[in-house]
């Protein structure tokens, strides 16, 4: 049976969050209006100044850009996706993106997994050469604007179930199975594959790596180490 590899996306494969650039470029193009920073501002700044963790600053990006993407047309908002990876597509860590062409030449079935919208990462996922991607799903209504709604939000909440759901529907082999993930979000996948890799991990993620005795890989200006 073919084997597989499942790798989390922002933080890292990706040298930022493609939901924040994806805001930031819709504040620029006018899709978004600029007080859609008053909903994540002061939580970057505690997270800038470590005095707040990354995880609430997401959170709340994540907040205020469902908050704000009701009425969006969904052309437009593609295009945008398209933009922003035309861009900063290729701005990636050199551990995960050699790993990926290495799997790739292994035969590998590779997944990438994450919370931002699926739009922007089937786009930035395409040119890695990912078979399958799971992100977030907005609901679409009349005319083909976003309602607003999150559709599977449990599926995507659980990347464990992601895992579980691939292995069935893709008959696909747990052994010699990778996973990849840099957040305590990404323990439940990396409880379930075979070979766990914690890229740059947030202290949470790190401490059960230690207890775990995952590997722990660190990419730090051009150079990369593992722990």
């Amino acid at each position: 049976m073919k084997k597989v590899a499942f790798f989390d996306i922002d933080g890292t494969v990706f040298r930022s969050s493609l939901l924040v650039e994806l805001v930031e470029a819709g504040i620029i193009g006018g899709m978004f209006p600029p007080s859609i920073k008053d909903g994540y501002y002061a939580a970057e700044v505690a997270w800038r100044k470590r005095e707040g963790t990354y995880e609430a600053y997401i959170g709340k990006v994540i907040e205020a850009f469902v908050a704000h993407l009701k009425g969006v047309h969904y052309g437009a908002f593609a295009d945008l996706g398209r933009s922003v990876v035309a861009k900063q597509g290729s701005y990636v860590y050199r551990y995960t993106r050699d790993l990926i062409h290495d799997l790739r030449a292994k035969d590998y079935f590779l997944v990438a997994v994450s919370q931002s919208p699926k739009t922007i990462l089937d786009e930035f996922c395409l040119a890695l050469g990912f078979d399958k991607v799971y992100g977030r799903i907005y609901e679409l209504g009349p005319q083909d604007c976003f309602t607003g709604v999150v559709t599977d939000v449990e599926l995507i909440q659980d990347k464990s179930r992601i895992v579980e759901r691939v292995l069935e529907r893709e008959s696909l082999s747990r052994e010699g199975s990778i996973g990849v993930g840099d957040t305590d979000g990404d323990i439940p996948l990396l409880e379930s594959v075979e070979m766990p890799i914690c890229f740059n991990p947030n202290r949470v993620l790190f401490e059960h790596a230690r207890t775990k005795q995952w590997p722990i890989v660190v990419e730090r200006k051009d150079v990369v180490y593992t722990i």
